[in-house]
């Protein structure tokens, strides 16, 4: 049986993060990955650049059902030492909206960055490792059994991430292993994930898939700005991600088509300037001629071929407000084999906020994307990865 100080259950952002801080301390640290390629996520993120952090991270940036939880973490590391790790390695970026950073040329080099750091704080890494049991020593510490071997650590990190995107190894088992020590879990879902829909709205994304505009997007008190995209099974984008977290089923989505304009006060400006004008012929330039006539179809066949100053103030009244709140019902969402993130997740109350150990069982810690603590789209996972993963790293 091989002895270590420090082993994490996990190769991904949070798990290596972890490692190489453990390492940096004089602990011996082990990584096991059950996949083939630790890092997984990491290199297709972002479009294969790694939106890799956000320069504006706060509390408000995250769901939580303790959303004081993950203060501490956040604020012990920050964007900016992220950041400086980053130039350290001499990984050119750049800023995207809203704060965005990504890496300049590929995903690899967050990846390499984080492979370098474990190589020189000496972290051993080994993958395709199935662990078929845990068990707590009488002695103290954690032995794991494997297929053909097995391991015992004095601290050992849980950091196998959520249900997101099984193709790339996602699973439960660090969820498995919080029921084994008795923590409760919050009902897990989809974060972060495309919406469809079962009913006409379905026929009108395929008619219209591909394309993109910004629109704002809310629900339950929440709205976000940003680019709304029509697929062939709903609609996506960032403002659709985001709102998809706060989103429960059953519920009306709003999307203001023209954000930051008042509906009404165009459309009676353009009878005005345009009285002869077909409405589709106003609008086509704005919304784009393909969901002009599909919103058309559904809200206005009647005056289709209506010149706009014939249609009644009531009509446009009514055409302002679709346009200004357009209510959509999801039949649901794309589920985890899209979805970015997995909300919710191990009970925040049984881990302590400042060293990311379980209350009820020594040596034993949860980081990353296992907790319930969920990002916005933008970074903020990433960010709470790296935050999450040096708390646990300077402690264990």
């Amino acid at each position: 049986m091989k002895d270590y100080d420090v082993i994490i259950i996990g190769g991904g952002a949070a798990g290596l993060f972890c490692a190489f801080t453990a390492g940096q301390r004089g602990q011996s640290v082990l990584v096991l990955d059950s996949s083939n390629k630790v890092g997984k996520k990491i290199l297709m993120s972002g479009g294969g650049r790694c939106n890799f952090t956000n320069l504006d991270i706060t509390p408000e940036n995250y769901l939580s059902n303790n959303p004081h939880f993950c203060i501490s973490a956040l604020k012990r590391y920050n964007q900016w030492q992220f950041i400086d790790l980053v130039e350290q390695h001499q990984i050119t970026y750049h800023e995207k909206s809203h704060g965005e950073l990504f890496c300049d040329n590929s995903s690899k080099d967050i990846l390499k960055m984080l492979f370098d750091e474990c190589t020189a704080a000496g972290v051993v890494i080994e993958t395709k490792s199935i662990i078929s049991q845990i068990k707590v020593q009488d002695e103290g510490g954690f032995t794991l059994s494997l297929k053909e071997k097995s391991f015992h650590c004095r601290s050992l990190v849980v950091a196998s991430g959520g249900l997101s995107i099984p193709t790339l190894g996602a699973s439960g088992f660090g969820y498995e292993i919080a029921e084994q020590f008795g923590l409760n879990l919050l009902p897990r879902t989809a974060g972060l994930v495309p919406f469809t829909f079962s009913d006409w709205v379905k026929d009108l994304s395929e008619s219209n898939s591909g394309l993109s505009l910004d629109v704002e997007m809310s629900v339950n008190g929440m709205s976000f700005r940003g680019n709304l995209l029509f697929t062939h099974r709903g609609i996506s984008g960032p403002a659709a991600l985001q709102l998809s977290s706060y989103w429960k089923p059953g519920e009306f989505i709003s999307v203001n088509l023209l954000p930051g304009q008042d509906a009404q006060t165009l459309l009676l400006g353009l009878k005005q300037s345009n009285p002869k004008s077909l409405l589709r012929s106003l609008l086509a330039p704005i919304l784009s001629k393909g969901l002009v006539h599909s919103l058309e179809t559904i809200y206005w066949g009647t005056y289709a071929d209506t010149a706009i100053a014939e249609i009644p103030h009531g009509v446009l009244q009514y055409i302002a407000d679709t346009l200004n709140n357009w209510q959509l019902r999801p039949s649901g969402t794309e589920g985890y084999r899209t979805a970015e993130v997995t909300l919710c997740g191990v009970d925040t109350d049984h881990i302590s906020s400042k060293t990311m150990e379980c209350k009820s069982q020594p040596g034993l810690y949860f980081i990353g994307e296992v907790l319930d603590v969920t990002g916005h789209l933008g970074g903020y996972n990433f960010q709470w990865a790296w935050a999450s993963g040096y708390a646990a790293g300077t402690y264990v």
